[in-house]
């Protein structure tokens, strides 16, 4: 404790009983770092002489709003008004910055990025604020607890003598960092969880152009490469003729890579013109899983799962013997759902641009998993992780592509760095990405019920068929006794009570790479088990809502009150003139429940739109309501994109759609009316980034059905509703 004078230790130590537990054999570097000018007492919280504050945060702006919301988080801790908040990206340094959803791992995902910072971030402005508050005592010659922090101060109640923040950094970057602060009282929040007490910190700078995305990355002889990739999966290069596109103006290079073939030039369009020159033959690479090239067509793997829906699968929970109570049911329901294949297709594609040097790997790009993404660049460089440096930027959304197990956009540049004479930025079009990237899986659900003479459900079988993200990557540990728990959840943790209930999962191989799409497994479980909850409800004469909550009970609160909250706020029960009806849906994922009520009309010709969805949701504490309204609004728009239109089809392999022509998102002529109503909770922060997605198309599709008594059970749903 060097610095310290015996007066001011003696003030320490008396008033260490009051709450501040600190301790005494030295202070942890990063509260040493720079002490004469800022206080940095972890890795998260920098407090300047001028009174700034800057936050360093760990996980990635790709659109959900984390450089606002955990921000919010520090200030409200640190008792700093939002206009000095600064926020800075984190470096990629998982001993300091890993989720701690995830283990010893920095990325974002999951909808973890508030849950896992919530108390972290606290305990990090609660410590800074302790020490400030020391340092103000003792500047002041009195005990701690005659001070209290406000707006950027520190006070003394009794006179009123107040001291900045800036004033006192010096000195508070020479006291030990208190490992236990107490934490602000909930009751005393004036920015976590009030309306309009904050705006989005990236607001200005993507409004006015300054923000910086991969293409804004501008370094000293940076050249531009693309790479033409095989137009099926596994094909191979058997040829490559590269004279015409190495004789075009502004082509550097011109050589194959593990991806395909990488042409790099001066610019975009020399690069882009180069691979248009390229003379390619590629061939059929020798068959995956038993299956050549024609058995990857859209029909084909559609036979293959139907034959495998007729067959038990491997269990994934049974509770009772549904068989033996399909048996005796008074009545049994069958039914069968499909789901495509999608895309992810972020409004920005992928980018990344690599620095080589001796010994070191520069990397700038939207990163969303810093961890597997600086070890893969180590590899593919020949160096080790600690000399790869990551510069993560804001990234026009990701929806999981760019959290890939294979880091394959980023392996790529480092591959083109190794032989261009240069930095160089790899471009992904949008084409490339819809045509060659990573899906969600196509997936059959079959589903079988029985209700008892009361219409109440007895039994209930589902059999899934779908491809299992997690095999054959690093996460392949987690899958237990075959089952990929991203394929199942929302199906195997289903909520109703039927006493008698089987989920059994059918996992086929196919070459066709998939990876989680927002809300992972749950974007096509909620379609299956709600739709399919709908049909049980009209075959028992209940009303839709009501027959959920009696299967809810008393076991599911949550459930029930994101429930009643929308119904009450849609309206329910209320007639409707004839051609519209509504639908509801409830479902619960990453730690947060969602509840959604669609209003559709349809015409006499089948056409119909989607005219107004309430969303209740219950996410633990609403940091930031505006944020969290703003990714129910989205969630909505991005999983009624995929209801009504998203689909990518295959035939021998190759991908069909290539753009937002053949592969749209919703247009503002079908975007219905929303409305969002928060649950107030006081229970920790869980996720938002996933949960509106889930249950839109469940809730159209069974409005749909209120309005024309007609199913449907294959998505996507089109512009007019068909009889199955």
């Amino acid at each position: 404790m060097s610095g310290l004078s015996r007066r001011h230790f003696l003030v320490l130590a008396a008033v260490s009983g009051g709450g501040l537990a600190v301790g005494v054999a030295g202070r942890p570097a990063a509260a040493r770092a720079g002490a004469a000018n800022r206080l940095a007492p972890n890795p998260f919280v920098r407090v300047a002489a001028d009174g700034t504050v800057t936050v360093v945060v760990k996980h990635l702006e790709m659109g959900q709003g984390v450089d606002t919301g955990l921000p919010v988080i520090v200030a409200e801790e640190l008792c700093v008004p939002w206009s000095v908040v600064r926020v800075r990206q984190a470096p990629a340094d998982a001993a300091r910055y890993a989720n701690l959803a995830f283990g010893k791992v920095q990325g974002t995902g999951g909808s973890t990025a508030m849950a896992n910072s919530w108390r972290q971030l606290r305990l990090a402005a609660a410590a800074a604020r302790e020490m400030l508050c020391q340092a103000g005592a003792l500047r002041l010659g009195v005990p701690r607890a005659a001070v209290t922090a406000r707006d950027g101060a520190v006070t003394h109640a009794a006179t009123g003598r107040t001291l900045a923040y800036g004033q006192l950094v010096a000195a508070a970057a020479e006291l030990p960092v208190p490992q236990d602060p107490p934490l602000k009282d909930p009751a005393d929040f004036t920015l976590i969880g009030k309306e309009g007490a904050v705006g989005r910190s990236d607001s200005r700078v993507k409004s006015d152009g300054s923000a910086i995305f991969g293409l804004d990355i501008a370094l000293p002889g940076l050249l531009t490469a693309v790479v033409a990739r095989p137009p099926a999966f596994g094909a191979v290069l058997a040829h490559l003729d590269d004279r015409r596109a190495q004789s075009l103006p502004g082509v550097q290079a011109v050589f194959p890579i593990p991806s395909g073939v990488a042409v790099v030039a001066d610019d975009t369009w020399s690069a882009l013109a180069g691979r248009d020159a390229l003379v390619l033959d590629w061939r059929d690479g020798p068959p995956a899983a038993g299956l050549s090239a024609a058995d990857l067509s859209t029909g084909a793997i559609r036979d293959r799962f139907q034959a495998l829906l007729a067959q038990p699968g491997r269990p994934a929970r049974r509770d009772g013997d549904a068989e033996a109570a399909l048996a005796t049911a008074a009545r049994r329901l069958t039914a069968v759902y499909e789901v495509p294949y999608l895309a992810h297709a972020p409004m920005e594609p992928l980018t990344c641009t690599v620095r080589l040097s001796s010994g070191r790997c520069e990397i700038w790009t939207g990163c969303q998993s810093q961890t597997a993404d600086q070890a893969a660049a180590a590899r593919a460089a020949g160096l080790a992780p600690t000399q790869v440096e990551i510069n993560t930027l804001f990234a026009g959304g990701s929806f999981g592509r760019r959290a890939n197990p294979t880091s394959d956009y980023v392996v790529e540049a480092v591959e083109i760095a190794k032989r261009a004479d240069g930095p160089v930025r790899v471009m992904w079009t949008r084409e490339d990405d819809i045509r060659g990237g990573y899906y969600r899986p196509f997936f059959l659900h079959g589903l079988e019920a029985g209700l008892d003479g009361a219409g109440r459900p007895v039994a209930w079988r589902h059999r899934l068929v779908g491809q299992s993200i997690l095999a054959g990557t690093s996460r392949a540990a987690t899958v237990k006794d075959g089952i990929d728990h991203t394929s199942v959840e929302g199906a195997a943790d289903l909520p109703y009570a039927v006493p008698n209930l089987t989920v059994e999962l059918h996992s086929p191989a196919l070459p066709v790479p998939v990876l989680w799409w927002r809300s992972v497994g749950h974007s096509h479980t909620a379609f299956a088990t709600e739709c399919f909850l709908d049909e049980l409800a009209a075959a028992a004469g209940a009303d839709p809502v009501q027959f959920r909550r009696a299967l809810l009970g008393d076991a599911h609160p949550r459930h029930r009150a994101v429930l009643d909250l929308a119904a009450d706020k849609a309206g329910w029960g209320m007639p409707l003139p004839a051609g519209r009806g509504r639908g509801v849906a409830v479902h619960a994922s990453f730690h947060s429940v969602v509840a959604e009520i669609a209003e559709v009309t349809v015409a006499a010709d089948g056409g119909f739109t989607v005219d107004r969805v309430v969303c209740a949701v219950d996410c633990g504490l609403a940091v930031t309501p505006g944020i969290v309204r703003a990714q129910m609004e989205g969630g909505i728009v991005f999983g009624l994109s995929a209801a009504l239109a998203g689909e990518l089809t295959l035939d021998g392999g190759r991908v069909a759609q290539s753009n937002f022509h053949d592969y749209p998102v919703l247009r503002l002529s079908r975007m219905p009316d929303i409305e969002v109503h928060i649950v107030p909770s006081a229970a920790a922060p869980t996720g938002v980034g996933e949960p509106g997605v889930p249950p839109i198309a469940p809730a159209v599709a069974n409005a749909l059905f209120a309005a024309t008594g007609r199913r449907v059970r294959r998505l996507p749903l089109g512009d007019r509703i068909q009889p199955i």
